[in-house]
């Protein structure tokens, strides 16, 4: 099974839904709210300012195609697209990436409340006890599975990362 790159873990290609020329989506492992994802560029950088120019497009335009599926998909009204650049912005995943997060009425009681959610959920060691909270990975692979559905022109199954990109 091909694996990715993330900042200092390796992510599944089980749990990985969507993928560009430069940039893959995966299912979250402790979402903030249901369909919470997060979009990154293939090449593992640390910092947005270290993204080439077509990095940069091709990120953001990946982040604007999942959200509107994960829109959808989650029945949401509205979106919160978030990024931590940096350690002193929150930054615990040393590559770049994007949160999505579908939003709904009332689903904090201060709207705001999601970015310090975001960035406790950030906060959370891979390898502490904090990892008990996570979802199972049988989980996280049916519902990238559902996602991988929703984008058929960009199938993740199996791509081998060893080739040239």
């Amino acid at each position: 099974m091909a694996t990715y790159t993330f900042g200092q873990h390796v992510i599944k290609s089980s749990v990985v839904f969507f993928r560009s020329r430069l940039s893959f989506a995966f299912v979250n492992r402790k979402p903030v709210v249901p369909g919470h994802v997060l979009v990154s560029p293939l090449r593992p950088v640390e910092r947005f300012h270290d993204m080439t120019c077509d990095e940069v497009a091709d990120l953001f335009q990946s982040t604007q195609t999942v959200s509107k599926v994960i829109e959808s998909a989650f029945k949401a009204s509205s979106m919160s697209i978030a990024m931590q650049d940096g350690p002193d912005a929150g930054q615990t995943v040393w590559h770049v990436h994007v949160h999505i997060l579908p939003r709904k009425p009332g689903d904090f009681q201060k709207n705001d409340d999601i970015y310090d959610e975001v960035e406790h959920h950030d906060h959370v060691n891979f390898d502490s006890s904090e990892s008990n909270s996570w979802r199972l990975e049988d989980e996280l692979i049916k519902e990238a599975s559902m996602l991988r559905k929703l984008f058929p022109a960009h199938h993740t199954t199996d791509i081998d990362l060893t080739q040239s990109l």
